[in-house]
């Protein structure tokens, strides 16, 4: 079984590999962003599963997850997310994923879920779907991305974007871009602005 495992946090994509390898029978491929994916399906074919982190680079929402079903010939592809919320999980699945997958699963949990996914089916689960219908959305978070929202919540938290590139294991550059991005996204002027807006509407508080 060929499994392709894609999170620009390196932690999170090497533990996910090596859950998968110490199962054996499974060969892993890994990459970082959307681009490197997709350059990793071409040269290899197709694999039996493609595993994409909602929130890395080249995503842009459910766009980045056509592109890599489109390009695994209509095998399984599937999401999985940290942040995301049960919309963005029930409009992947509406959209064709092959399932939608917490990183908060256990290790043995998301082994099954990828398996199964794997075989065919379709996985969502259900507890984490239940939960997450009990939380309403925030209508500001449906306009951003899973990345934007961390960005946005280390403004809020009055962070630089060299805390927030440490915290989130990226580059300081694709910070700078993100703020700008999101602050388009929220009509926002800076970052300041953006923070204010976010705290305004309470985008944060439980």
């Amino acid at each position: 079984m060929k499994i392709l495992v894609a999170d620009d946090h390196d932690l999170v994509r090497d533990t996910i590999a090596l859950f998968l390898q110490n199962e054996g029978g499974i060969e892993v491929t890994v990459a970082a962003t959307l681009d490197e994916a997709m350059v990793r399906i071409d040269e290899a074919g197709s694999f039996d599963l493609v595993l994409l982190d909602y929130g890395m680079p080249g995503m842009d929402g459910l766009a980045g997850l056509k592109r890599a079903i489109a390009a695994n010939q209509d095998k399984p592809v599937a999401l999985m997310s940290g942040v995301a919320s049960r919309t963005v999980a029930e409009d992947a699945l509406a959209a064709g994923a092959a399932g939608f997958v917490p990183k908060t699963l256990g290790a043995k949990s998301m082994v099954n879920a990828l398996r199964f996914m794997a075989s065919g089916e379709q996985y969502a689960p259900v507890k984490w779907m239940t939960e997450m219908e009990a939380e309403a959305t925030h209508p500001l978070a449906d306009k951003l991305s899973a990345r934007e929202m961390q960005v946005l919540e280390g403004l809020c938290d009055g962070k630089a974007n060299k805390e927030i590139a440490r915290d989130l294991d990226l580059q300081e550059v694709t910070v700078k871009l993100h703020v700008k991005t999101l602050s388009r996204k929220l009509d926002a002027r800076n970052r300041t602005h953006a923070a204010m807006i976010a705290r305004d509407a309470k985008l944060f508080e439980q």
